[in-house]
């Protein structure tokens, strides 16, 4: 039998957890044909892997990449780490269903996409519906597979707008009307980003009411909850009463302990989900392998300040009498400035301190905390990322011990060339997946073999990502051969952009775009939306 992929004599991992063996693997189309001694059969191209891991393509479990797939559809920085598959709309902030002009995050907000029939071009977004964003998808043709969720903060502001208020039950209603279009169109369910605005006015049972009607049609809830610190305990718990209540099957996101006065709660807080799971609940969780989050730092802001989206933001900012209330608040918000990075940001005056803490700024400056994250945010017109470091590597090292943790960037794709190289992105974008496999190994001790299906086979089990995960013949190929030896991070905050190293070969759907550790643009990229089973 021919193919038209083989690896030859690999240490194959095959993402169950079960133990390694040596095998070659032969690929036929987008499947995996093979998986034993292949000696009599040739292959149309081959790889020789001795001494080196094939494993199955890694899924990163949260990630942000949705729009940029249409921008850098080669996914660099994601092939350089082996992931083949990535799980969209996260913290409720999907890419589509953007009705009514709703305003994406503002990474996104300021790209040009390619054209579209009737669309003139410009800046934002040129997609309304998941199925037209699904157009757009197929035809950049993504190097990458992509699992979208629906986000609660994109269909909230499609509805009502930027409103700082709770939603009526008329509201409510449109945007579970909304949230079914989605799952009908191909979402795989929603997600909430409840710290977020207009999110963060949103009443319990106006989630409920999503989450339920998500769970009647077999989609999936995945949450960045109200609290990840001072109120991480309640946060977790109406997140577990969501799952009772509804059945639904539940992700928590990047879980953590934020805050040094929240270090303790980590026992309390991993008890009460082994509690829920204990009673047959389906709920996972995922976690990036750093002690910095990452979002914007308008984050910052008092309530008062942010509410009514980017554009009240910054009227406010702008006003000589609310900006002095806002520095005011700041100053006495207690936060530590030497705990916060700038990252990406956006004006020739901002640029220089991209990598600098607030403190740094503060002291070069002659300024205060709150006069220095104002200035930042009036020059960025409030687009600036930032890095907020929070959490204690023991807590770090705990929740990646649960075997119920998975591997998630918490990051869109990203590249060192052409629009999107132009930002300081959190090293976790270019880094989680190898970084999460030498924690777990090395300072963990788990076997290579548990470490690779808490990446692989974990979370096409936990998301129900049929025929990947796994090396299995029938299955997708989506394929990685690596060194054990060399598989590392390299980004770090200073330098962002650096690829990991190691990944000789990825396959995504048979094809082979990385090979050799170099990109293969040569080869058709065909990366997937993919459907729910």
């Amino acid at each position: 039998m021919d193919f038209d992929f083989l690896f030859r004599g690999a240490t194959v991992i095959d993402g169950s957890g079960a133990k390694a063996f040596t095998a070659d693997v032969g690929v036929l189309g987008d499947r995996i044909a093979a998986v034993g001694d292949l000696a009599a059969a040739q292959g149309r191209e081959e790889r020789d892997a001795h001494g080196l891991w094939l494993v199955p393509g890694l899924i990163d479990a949260h990630t942000h990449s949705d729009a940029f797939l249409l921008l850098e559809p080669m996914c660099p920085s994601k092939l350089a780490q082996g992931v083949t598959t990535e799980i969209g709309g996260q913290c409720g902030g999907s890419a589509a269903p953007r009705l009514n002009g709703a305003r994406l995050p503002s990474d996104w907000e300021a790209q040009t996409y390619p054209a579209r029939p009737g669309r003139p071009i410009a800046p934002g977004p040129n997609w309304d519906t998941v199925a037209d964003f699904r157009e757009c998808l197929e035809a950049a043709r993504p190097a990458t597979n992509l699992v979208l969720f629906a986000g609660h903060n994109t269909i909230r502001k499609g509805v009502m707008g930027d409103a700082p208020r709770a939603a009526t039950e008329a509201e409510t209603r449109g945007m579970v009307r909304v949230l079914e279009q989605a799952l009908d169109e191909g979402a795989w369910g929603l997600t909430t980003g409840l710290v977020y605005h207009p999110g963060v006015h949103s009443r319990p049972e106006e989630v409920e009411a999503l989450v339920a009607a998500c769970a009647k049609r077999g989609g999936m809830y995945a949450t960045h909850m109200r609290s990840e610190g001072e109120r991480l305990l309640e946060a977790i718990d109406e997140v577990l009463t969501l799952a009772r209540t509804t059945g639904v099957r539940t992700q928590i996101s990047h879980l953590k302990t934020s805050g040094r006065a929240n270090w303790g709660k980590v026992e309390t807080a991993l008890a009460r989900i082994e509690g829920a799971r204990a009673e047959g609940f389906w709920i996972h969780s995922d976690r990036y392998p750093y002690l910095s989050s990452g979002t914007d730092l308008d984050i910052v802001l008092p309530d008062w300040a942010s509410a009514g989206g980017n554009a009240a933001i910054l009227a406010r900012l702008d006003d000589p009498a609310d900006r002095a209330r806002i520095v005011a608040d700041l100053d006495a918000s207690g936060r530590d400035p030497a705990s916060i990075m700038v990252g990406g940001t956006w004006s020739a005056e901002t640029r220089h301190c991209s990598g600098k803490t607030v403190a740094a700024l503060m002291e070069g400056w002659g300024m205060g905390f709150g006069e220095t994250v104002v200035r930042i945010l009036r020059a960025d017109r409030s687009r600036t990322g930032a890095f907020f470091f929070g959490m204690c590597e023991p807590n770090l090292l705990r929740i990646l011990a649960q075997p119920w943790v998975m591997a998630g960037s918490d990051a869109s794709l990203r590249a060192p060339w052409g629009p999107l190289g132009r930002d300081w992105p959190h090293p976790r974008a270019y880094g989680t997946h190898p970084r999460f496999f030498r924690l777990l190994t090395e300072r963990l001790g788990l076997a290579p073999e548990a470490a690779i299906h808490r990446m692989t086979g974990l979370p096409a089990h936990a998301f129900g990502i049929p025929r990947r995960g796994l090396i299995r013949e029938g299955y997708y190929a989506d394929l990685v051969l690596l060194d054990p030896q060399t598989w590392r991070d390299a980004a770090d905050y200073a330098h962002p952009h650096r690829f990991a190293q190691g990944v000789d070969t990825v396959l995504v759907n048979g094809s082979p775009v990385l090979m050799g550790g170099q990109l293969n643009p040569s080869a058709p990229r065909r990366g997937r939306f993919l459907e729910r089973a």
